[in-house]
């Protein structure tokens, strides 16, 4: 984004002070605020890292330090759902049904994403597989795909078209709430209409349209000060927090799925829990990661 700047530089042990335990980036066990209608629904975060995985994928090796003009952005910087569709039916049939493969192939009792012998999510994205909350919001999606689904045929769409169609419809409905609910939540109503009114002020690529390493490494982390200090999942289960209670890469049980009802607004139902305020700070499961 600013190629003529030098690039940060910090000492490792810095910054693996200002991570730690007790450091400045920990809120220790203050306990998650009750029901401050202030915060956005503790589900917004979840959606937001979906987005995340959906426009962005760094695949380079981990180290230190690296040359940014190196970096590749292993996904397409739009909202095309790349991460639930993949190469669609034809180049990752194992995502969808052998019998039907307009539609997704979903896991036990649809309670989960299709899953291999291991207990691996057999997804367009294994990032979307990291803790229990994504998963199911995997699966919530593949689930609005396979309705669309539905909805096309029942309008005789030819079934050539079928999933073209469905996906095509999803994308539109996923794209909506990007633009008028989870925008407008994050950073407000006027801001978003200046955006489309004026168009972007201070950043127009001069070529194709990319995603700045500065937004996908740095100011979109925003979410991870978000996250909870626990999460109820269902109207039956304790609050646990998200690592290790929530840990990924193992099948989601189904005393375990998640209630959206209890993470969203939603008309009728009382009201979900909180995301945490941004305020820079991480909730201990955050600091203190599994391996």
């Amino acid at each position: 984004m600013f190629p003529e700047l030098p690039a940060f530089q910090a000492e490792e042990t810095f910054l693996l002070a200002l991570g730690r335990a007790g450091g400045l980036c920990d809120c220790g066990d203050v306990a998650d605020s009750p029901a401050s209608l202030g915060e956005a629904a503790a589900g917004w975060p979840i959606f937001g890292q979906f987005v995340a995985h959906d426009i962005t994928a760094d695949r380079s090796a981990l180290r230190s330090h690296v040359d940014p003009e190196a970096l590749r952005n292993a996904r397409a910087p739009q909202l095309n759902l790349e991460c639930l569709y993949g190469d669609g039916p034809i180049g990752h049939p194992f995502l969808f049904e052998r019998n039907d493969p307009a539609k997704f192939l979903l896991g036990v009792d649809e309670a989960d994403v299709s899953r291999n012998s291991e207990g691996i999510a057999i997804i367009g994205d294994p990032r979307n597989d990291s803790h229990t909350l994504m998963a199911q919001m995997h699966l919530a999606m593949q689930k609005a795909h396979n309705a669309f689904v539905d909805d096309t045929r029942g309008r005789a769409v030819p079934e050539h078209e079928v999933f073209a169609t469905a996906a095509r419809d999803l994308r539109w409905h996923y794209q909506w709430i990007v633009l008028n609910e989870f925008l407008p939540s994050l950073v407000g109503r006027p801001l978003i209409d200046e955006v489309l009114t004026e168009g972007p002020r201070w950043f127009r690529p001069k070529a194709d349209v990319f995603i700045p390493l500065e937004f996908a490494d740095a100011a979109y982390r925003y979410g991870h000060c978000q996250i909870r200090q626990q999460y109820r999942l269902n109207h039956e289960t304790d609050p646990v927090p998200i690592f290790p209670d929530l840990l990924g890469f193992r099948p989601v049980h189904r005393e375990r799925t998640v209630d959206w009802t209890l993470l969203f607004d939603t008309p009728g139902a009382q009201a979900p829990q909180r995301a945490k305020k941004i305020d820079g700070r991480l909730p201990r499961a955050l600091i203190q990661l599994p391996r």
